[in-house]
């Protein structure tokens, strides 16, 4: 089912069922501040396999997505201050950092060697689900190397009924992909340049690494 958000009832019927959907193990498509994602429960081995399955395979342990910045010291073992700072920051918003997640998790997100991606978005619609189901494994809602969707219509172009809600926001307003900043070593370095840029990183981290270690 597609749920245009754009309509009040249709989105609180879309966010109700995309809810329902991520607690029963099912997969949904949902807007970002980015790109549309396709998300499942982190913590049911099942969805995040089918969430692969579903974009053909994806061998990379997918990112996870929360609501709340408190949910994520529930997530990490300790937190570094450098990633404080970033999150007060730029949280809500198009930054993922990559921690060491708690040995504790009950979760299976493939071959992470004890990290994990999370990022807190900055979009209404996926807030409110994320708030509701907890840490979303989430990943890019399109096929392996098939362009990544714009709309929710246009993934489910390439996604079809492997995806149990699909919930319609419009175009994605600024599909730059999130900047990845890896938080697990000595000094904080960038993995990725996207949205939030080296010089906005280094005026709150001012020792922060760029992609080529420099």
């Amino acid at each position: 089912m597609l749920y245009d958000c754009r309509s009040p009832a249709d989105r609180d019927r879309g966010i109700a069922a995309a809810i329902e959907a991520v607690k029963n193990g099912e997969l949904v498509v949902l807007p970002t501040d980015t790109v549309y994602g396709i998300g499942a429960d982190a913590f049911t081995p099942y969805a995040v396999k089918a969430l692969a399955d579903a974009k053909g395979g994806a061998r990379q342990a997918p990112p996870v997505l929360i609501g709340s910045r408190h949910t994520l010291d529930g997530l990490v073992f300790s937190l570094p201050r450098s990633a404080r700072e970033l999150v007060e920051a730029f949280w809500p918003g198009a930054l993922t950092i990559v921690v060491e997640h708690s040995p504790s998790l009950a979760w299976d997100l493939g071959d992470s060697s004890g990290t994990v991606a999370v990022r807190m978005p900055l979009h209404p619609v996926a807030l409110e689900v994320l708030r509701e189901t907890g840490p979303m494994a989430v990943a890019s809602a399109n096929k392996v190397g098939q362009p990544a969707a714009l709309t929710a219509e246009e993934a489910r172009d390439q996604l079809g009924y492997g995806v149990r809600a699909y919930l319609e926001a419009g175009p994605a307003p600024d599909p730059v992909p999130s900047t990845i900043v890896d938080l697990t070593g000595e000094v904080p370095r960038v993995l990725r340049q996207g949205a939030v840029s080296l010089e906005k990183l280094r005026d709150v981290v001012p020792d922060i690494l760029d992609e080529r270690g420099v």
